[in-house]
């Protein structure tokens, strides 16, 4: 008999309808001489250090680094303790013994890096020595399959693979168990969490923040020209900024006497705007949120519906490209999206046009290529499914249309000593701007023929108050972007050449480090922009300038683990590297005096002793005969640590603004605490 394991159920199903295998047993499918099982996900995880024999945050303990990993079952957390989750358990029991009734094994998990791990990790576990083989395909269509199913390759081919996704688990266990622990006992109030990735992407996010909320703005003014030829109407701006309102007044003045100015550059160019590449999962996450204000999480959600209901290729890819052998399938695709309402124009035009070949490109193809729509029709779809399949789509008919033509003029006209400047852009030919519409450059305007020496008649003139503006708030799509592009922004040039193309955490596992700062409540959504909570801030104050917040340093991990992947690191010299990493990071914040952190008691409600507590998710009084609390998600939103303050000490918090209330509508309210220690709502004034 031979087994296949799936990483899901709904998966197992797919490859049973494939081999027409239609008897289901608990936990598993049988028929055909095959038995087909399937994972929930991680069934099996790095050992929690109570595995090990130590229980509790003990400073005596740190470092823990254990001399050989221990796997356990799936773990979950009840009160303050770790169990055994009953359903992973038990389905282990019924992969187990169906492997032991096998002959060999068809590795079915998800073709990528966490798949990998999800069966290695069951394989070990359970001890097992029997021979496998990979399944390794990129979207669930019978065709695929199929073709997977002939092309079966040897399990080993894959080592390496395993030992980059084994690797970085370790790592993040190392790091994040031992800096979790080293912060908690230092601060002494509660779990501080942090982590490999996570902990330079908040530093991100709060450097991006303080830097925005301590700008210092400054008024400038620029002078702008209204001109008009050939019926034409134009502007042109002061290439100077003033710095005071008299100073720009003065040349209007002087613009009033001579009322008009002289060209001294006229420069007309084509500018052939290449079309975009296809989207990885990081691109089409920074799409969505853009457009659809989506999150990374609930993109690569729906994206993997999508793939599992056989519409689009692998999600979780990290590259933008497709192989040359997989160009004679695009034709197919492209056919296809003649039945698609919103595409089917478009798509009917390219049966004209010569497609242009920009994503072929088999180096910058890793384990999967980008994301492709696949042959299959959608139907049945969710809003927010129909939403990111048309994404998908209409960027594959983008990235093989032909460039955007456009004219770019550039104006500089100057009047006695001082330059005045305009810019105007023409389409000649929308290219593959046409499919969404998009043309770029906003207010954009067109400007007539004119040429170098003429003189410009100043018809209106008008003082511009400007203010220079902080770089904005992080928003997901701009931390995404952060995040790829970490490299980029490492000042020392041999640190930034050394990761360069490498980012912060991997296009696949970006949108869990996020969702992870949202549960560990150190950052909030401000409408679209990320904003630190006050926990965040403490956090960052104490670890920005420490090796856990260093992004280069994470970069150097995350290149390694590529290398490792591709087979051109020892995976032992890594493991030591992060070894020394770890002792280092552990002593440096055992060493930090922590006093951030420490906050003063507020008084309970209740039972009036200075006892409450603030923890992520309530405000508690820890006096074990008093049972008040205070939940701090009202109608949707976290309370921050000054609204909770303000209601214990004056009775009535600050204002909260966008509440959510049953109904989905939206009302700002004043939290209010009642003689019998409840709360209730306070609502503003009306206007």
């Amino acid at each position: 008999m031979i087994a296949i394991l799936t990483e899901k159920p709904s998966v197992a199903a797919e490859i049973a309808v494939h081999l027409g295998i239609t008897q289901r047993k608990n936990g598993y499918w049988l028929g055909k001489d095959y038995a087909i099982t399937w994972a929930f996900g991680h069934l099996v995880g790095l050992a929690m250090p109570e595995a090990y024999g130590i229980k509790g945050f003990q400073k005596s303990s740190l470092p823990i680094i254990p001399k050989d990993f221990l796997l356990i079952p799936r773990q979950v957390k009840v009160k303050n303790e770790y169990k055994t989750d009953k359903r992973a358990f038990e389905q282990l029991q019924i992969i187990n013994d169906i492997f032991e009734r096998c002959d060999k094994i068809i590795v079915a998990t998800d073709a990528g890096r966490e798949g990998e791990l999800i069966f290695r990790y069951i394989y070990h576990y359970l001890k097992c020595t029997k021979p496998f083989q990979r399944l390794w395909i990129s979207s669930l269509t019978n065709k695929a399959i199929a073709q997977g199913f002939q092309n079966l390759q040897l399990g080993s081919n894959y080592d390496a693979l395993y030992q980059s996704a084994k690797a970085r688990n370790q790592a993040d266990w190392l790091i994040g168990i031992n800096a979790t622990q080293a912060l908690s006992i230092q601060a002494n109030d509660g779990v501080y969490s942090l982590g490999r990735v996570q902990t330079p992407t908040l530093a991100m996010i709060c450097k991006r923040y303080q830097e925005h909320t301590t700008f210092q703005s400054e008024v400038y003014w620029k002078i702008k020209l209204q001109h008009t030829v050939d019926e034409i109407t134009f502007h042109t701006q002061s290439e100077t900024s003033f710095a005071s309102k008299k100073e720009a007044q003065l040349e209007i003045d002087k613009l009033s006497i001579s009322k008009s100015v002289v060209v001294i550059e006229s420069i007309q160019k084509e500018k052939r705007e290449q079309p975009p590449l296809l989207y990885d999962i990081t691109g089409l996450q920074k799409q969505a949120n853009t457009t659809y204000n989506l999150s990374a999480l609930q993109t690569l959600n729906i994206a993997q519906a999508l793939y599992e209901k056989k519409l689009i290729s692998y999600p979780r890819t990290g590259s933008k490209y497709i192989s040359q052998d997989m160009w004679q399938f695009i034709p197919e695709l492209i056919l296809s999206l003649e039945k698609n309402e919103l595409l089917k124009q478009h798509a009917k035009k390219l049966r004209l046009q010569k497609l242009q070949k920009r994503i072929i490109n088999d180096d910058k193809v890793t384990d999967h290529h980008a994301l492709l729509i696949t042959e299959n029709s959608p139907t049945d779809l969710t809003k927010q499914e129909e939403m990111i399949y048309q994404l998908i789509a209409a960027r594959l008919l983008e990235a093989v249309s032909a460039p955007c033509i456009k004219e770019i003029s550039n104006v500089k006209c100057k009047a006695k000593e001082e330059l005045f400047i305009t810019n105007g852009t023409v389409i000649i030919s929308e290219g593959w701007r046409a499919i969404k519409g998009h043309f770029g450059q906003r207010n954009h305007q067109e400007l007539p023929e004119i040429k170098q020496g003429a003189s410009l008649k100043i018809k209106n003139t008008a003082l511009l108050e400007k203010q220079t503006q902080p770089k904005p708030l992080l928003t997901e799509t701009t931390l995404l972007s952060a995040m790829e592009n970490a490299g980029k922004t490492i000042e020392n040039e041999e640190e930034r050449f050394a990761i360069k193309e490498v980012g912060l955490g991997t296009p696949a596992t970006r949108a869990n480090t996020i969702e992870l700062l949202f549960k560990r409540n150190y950052i909030q959504r401000q409408k679209k922009a990320l904003v630190p909570t006050d926990k965040g801030l403490q956090v960052y104050k104490i670890v920005k300038d420490k090796r856990i917040a260093n992004v280069a340093m994470t970069g150097v991990w995350e290149k390694s683990l590529a290398n490792i992947e591709k087979g051109e690191m020892n995976v032992l010299s890594f493991q030591s590297s992060i070894e020394t990493h770890t002792k280092q990071i552990t002593t440096e914040i055992l060493n930090t005096e922590i006093k951030t952190i420490q906050k003063e008691r507020l008084s309970c409600p209740n039972c009036k002793q200075q006892s409450v507590k603030l923890f992520p998710k309530v405000a508690k009084c820890t006096v074990d005969s008093c049972e008040w609390l205070l939940f701090r998600n009202v109608c949707g939103k976290i309370m921050s640590e000054k609204a909770i303050q303000l209601l214990l000490k004056n009775g009535k918090s600050s204002l909260l603004k966008g509440l959510k209330s049953k109904a989905n509508k939206t009302f700002d309210a004043y939290l209010v605490l009642n003689a019998d220690g409840k709360t209730s709502f306070k609502f503003p004034a009306r206007k």
